[in-house]
């Protein structure tokens, strides 16, 4: 092997961890450092999801199958030879340099340090990190090619375990950063709150009736990345305290709503005749045995308006359902639009419940898929519950930081 560059030598730098400490300590730093107003105001989705996203580690991707060679000649020093030369005073002499070159992209930089998981002491040889290539370079002392070749196949064996290590730990950094965001930004929050004797006002606890059986499961929504580099504006000065639904009574009513839809399917007697009022009428009928407040100022569920049904606490709606039959795109976007016209509260929770008359009751599942994301409070997608209900997270007329989550809950009501 010969040195002649100076370059950074390939997995010499230091532990990858070392970098991972760095970037979640400047992170913390940042979190820490957001005002009060800021912190209690921001949608922490869209917060957590800027900082997250821009400081994701870009992999960096060695092109093993891209190899390529080259040759130069330079003066070798003496000692890099038998000791045939030294009776003859000679320092140093001319000969030819076989370099060969592994091409790279991305975050080249991180292929300076080794991974922090499983480290092979011998894995990465003499290779050198350059801006567009990792590279080594041979003496070609005898002519022999393939013992050259030989030699690098080896020192390439070496490299491809530290990297798939490197690979692997960069990756795992890159999916627990939101978590590991998501847990300082809570604790600075919380604390945040209790110092404002806030915390005992932020949930309205909605308790099942004992008379009714816990039959329900309540499924855990999994979240999908959105892409957001910009950092959330906050407006508004000051934080004032509002109630909320707490996530398993809103998965729970939503539940009971889709059990009610299924049933409509299955049965269409009783359907048969009905308009969006009574169809509303019935899910109304399971919801409101199964609930009830945890405050003697609360209001169980209520119909407000001719197809929507309200659950409110204090005067103020924290879940609405909105009935509609489906009469296309347009006419779904502005029910989505009806029902966050009620809506004032960050935090709410809603459903829009779709009845569908035409035949072809998968064909309008897809418009649902391709047409939500049109609307101009959109924020994501969250998931599927079922293949008939859709969980999105929108915001607040006006105000992105002022989030609700509305499912989209469709049933086939054919004439």
């Amino acid at each position: 092997m010969y040195r002649h560059s100076n370059h950074s030598k390939i997995f010499g730098t230091g532990r990858i961890d070392e970098r991972f400490r760095t970037i979640f300590q400047r992170l913390k730093q940042t979190i820490e450092g957001e005002t009060e107003d800021y912190i209690l105001n921001v949608n922490p989705t869209e917060y957590l999801e800027h900082l997250t996203n821009s400081n994701q580690m870009e992999i960096p991707i060695i092109n093993f199958e891209d190899v390529y060679a080259d040759s130069y000649e330079d003066d070798i020093p003496i000692e890099y030879f038998s000791a045939r030369y030294d009776r003859f005073g000679i320092d140093k002499v001319r000969k030819e340099i076989i370099q060969f070159f592994i091409p790279v992209s991305g975050n080249v930089d991180l292929l300076n340090y080794s991974p922090a998981s499983t480290f092979y002491l011998g894995g990465g040889g003499d290779f050198k990190v350059n801006s567009d290539s990792i590279s080594t370079e041979f003496i070609n002392f005898d002519n022999d090619g393939p013992a050259i070749k030989k030699r690098f196949d080896s020192e390439v064996r070496g490299i491809r375990s530290n990297y798939d290590s490197l690979i692997a730990d960069i990756e795992r950094f890159n999916n627990s950063l939101k978590s590991e965001l998501q847990n300082v930004f809570t604790k600075r929050k919380n604390a945040l709150l209790n110092k404002n004797s806030l915390m005992s006002s932020l949930g309205v606890p909605l308790k099942r009736k004992n008379s009714t059986s816990n039959t329900f499961a309540v499924p855990k929504p999994q979240l999908k990345e959105k892409i957001r580099i910009s950092k959330p504006i906050v407006t508004e000065k000051g934080f004032k305290p509002e109630p909320t639904l707490n996530e398993d009574s809103y998965r729970h009513i939503l539940k009971l709503i889709n059990d009610v839809g299924k049933n409509f399917e299955r049965m269409p007697s009783v359907y048969k005749g009905k308009g969006e009022e009574d169809l509303r009428d019935h899910i109304l009928m399971t919801l409101d045995p199964n609930f009830e407040l945890g405050s003697a100022s609360g209001e169980t569920f209520n119909k407000s308006g001719k197809t929507d049904i309200q659950l409110r606490y204090d005067s103020s709606v924290i879940f609405i359902a909105e009935c509609k039959f489906w009469s296309g795109e347009k006419g779904y976007l502005t029910t989505i639009s009806q029902l966050l016209n009620y809506l004032t509260w960050r935090d709410t929770k809603a459903s829009v419940i779709m009845f569908v008359r035409q035949k072809d009751f998968s064909s309008i599942l897809e418009k649902v898929k391709t047409s939500t994301e049109y609307h101009e409070n959109y924020l994501s997608y969250v998931n599927n519950t079922d293949e008939n209900w859709f969980n999105y997270r929108f915001h607040i007329n006006g105000d992105k930081n002022r989030e609700l989550k509305l499912a989209i809950q469709l049933y086939h009501l054919p004439k």
